[in-house]
């Protein structure tokens, strides 16, 4: 096949915690493994959202444990340290399995700094899901105690979120093409990337979580992949998701899923922000294609049996 694919994993690829981590980057790296022995080149890009949350809550219950001894930690540091053991875990992972099928391929983790404006209007108004799902007693006591910022998420429970702003520039982007072109499986832009604002020759860390597909999709422009594939729970995209009338999409232009995303389709922090990312990819150059399907369909989906195909 010979694609140059970035691909996209969801928090069903890594686990809620680091159990569940451990033995959920087996599984994803079979998949990631499957591309590699086809012949594409891979880079790997991750969410975090329920790392970044349980790193954030162990820190602040030590910092109220004993605040002279331990200090606040900002969330950005929570990004990097979640950036750090899952890619510590997958890359384990990875070589394992490749050096099991006989490849003998270097895998190594870039921890990535991401510019953001911090004039984004995300910071005014937080919308970025992280941490565990409660109950909405649970929420509203969170709310009550530490006033936190608290949603629904798409039927699935509620969430605290956090300030959610675009990417601007992937600082470490000469390092990842650099080991790419060396020919290394590159793990970069892990949970969307640590959230920095330029301050003179200073990076500043911010107190927010970038989206993992937004920050893959402007990687995926970066290193000029042909295809950005997102892994997420289900295999298709659809429509009237969850009615009886539900419908699958496969092979669908981008004006046909803008469409669909303007008339409200897709849900925010859920499929949403991956279908505007296919479409952001998709439209950055011609050629580009994007996929969105479950990760244990990785390598039928870019052969092209499965997965909801966009820019065809």
């Amino acid at each position: 096949m010979g694609k140059r694919i970035v691909v996209a994993l969801g928090g069903n690829a890594l686990g809620n915690n680091l159990t569940e981590q451990m033995a959920a980057v087996k599984v994803t790296s079979e998949a990631i493994a499957d591309l590699i022995e086809s012949g594409c080149d891979v880079i790997i890009s991750h969410g975090n959202g329920p790392q970044v949350g349980m790193i954030q809550l162990a820190m602040d219950e030590l910092h109220e444990s004993d605040s002279q001894c331990y200090p606040r930690i900002p969330l950005s540091v929570c990004v990097a340290m979640s950036q750090s053991y899952i890619g510590y875990d997958l890359q384990n992972a990875l070589r394992e399995e490749l050096a099991g099928r006989g490849i003998q391929k270097p895998v190594c983790t870039v921890i990535t700094q991401v510019k953001v404006d911090p004039e984004d209007p995300s910071f005014a108004k937080p919308s970025k899901p992280i941490g565990r799902f409660m109950t909405e007693a649970e929420a509203r006591a969170l709310v009550a105690e530490k006033g936190a910022a608290v949603i629904e998420d798409a039927g699935r429970g509620w969430r605290r979120v956090v300030a959610s702003p675009q990417p601007v520039e992937i600082v470490e982007i000469e390092t990842i093409r650099a080991l790419q072109s060396a020919g290394q499986v590159v793990i970069a832009c892990g949970g969307g990337g640590i959230p920095v604002t330029q301050q003179g020759l200073h990076l500043a860390g911010a107190k927010a979580v970038i989206d993992k597909d937004f920050c893959s999709e402007l990687l995926a422009e970066q290193v000029n992949a042909d295809l950005l594939l997102i892994l997420t729970a289900v295999e298709k995209v659809a429509i009237r998701f969850g009615k009886p009338d539900q419908k699958d999409l496969e092979a669908v232009t981008t004006e046909e899923l803008q469409q669909y995303a303007a008339a409200g389709e897709f849900a925010p922090g859920s499929m949403l922000p991956k279908v505007e990312a296919a479409l952001r990819f998709t439209r950055s150059k011609p050629g580009r294609k994007a996929i969105i399907t479950r990760l244990e369909k990785a390598i039928d989906a870019v052969n092209g049996r499965t997965g909801t195909v966009i820019g065809a």
